[in-house]
């Protein structure tokens, strides 16, 4: 029974958190983006506008395209595309914000496999 109390009181304490989410403070600006890929770290710096995602990653840049769905969500399609895979545009949301970062989840479009980051807003 003390078991069962617990998981309730967990399952309670966990539904009533509220995550923050201004994302209006993430719309525009320099971030920061890392990753763990077999083991090893990886880091990609980009600049966001109203309208254009700029990204260097391993010494060369992308742009594509940012059109915004609603205050959270975005869509991303490169300018470029060197490959069919590159030609499918992103689906991004933001799940929660804090103070200098935001947590969000991305997919593309049509697909439902999607992925969790953490970008850092640099300026």
């Amino acid at each position: 029974m003390k078991q069962v109390a617990i998981l309730l009181f967990t399952i309670i304490l966990i539904s009533c958190s509220n995550h923050e989410r201004n994302c209006q403070d993430f719309r525009t600006g320099t971030f920061e983006f890392q990753q763990t890929i077999n083991g090893k770290k990886h880091t990609s710096t980009f600049t966001r506008t109203e309208k254009l995602q700029i990204e260097t990653y391993k010494g060369k840049t992308d742009t594509a395209s940012v059109r915004w769905v609603n205050d959270c969500e975005f869509i991303l399609q490169k300018l470029n595309p060197k490959s069919m895979q590159e030609e499918k545009a992103i689906s991004m949301k933001i799940l929660f914000t804090e103070e200098n970062s935001y947590t969000f989840e991305y997919s593309f479009v049509g697909s439902n496999k999607k992925e969790r980051g953490v970008v850092t807003k640099l300026k």
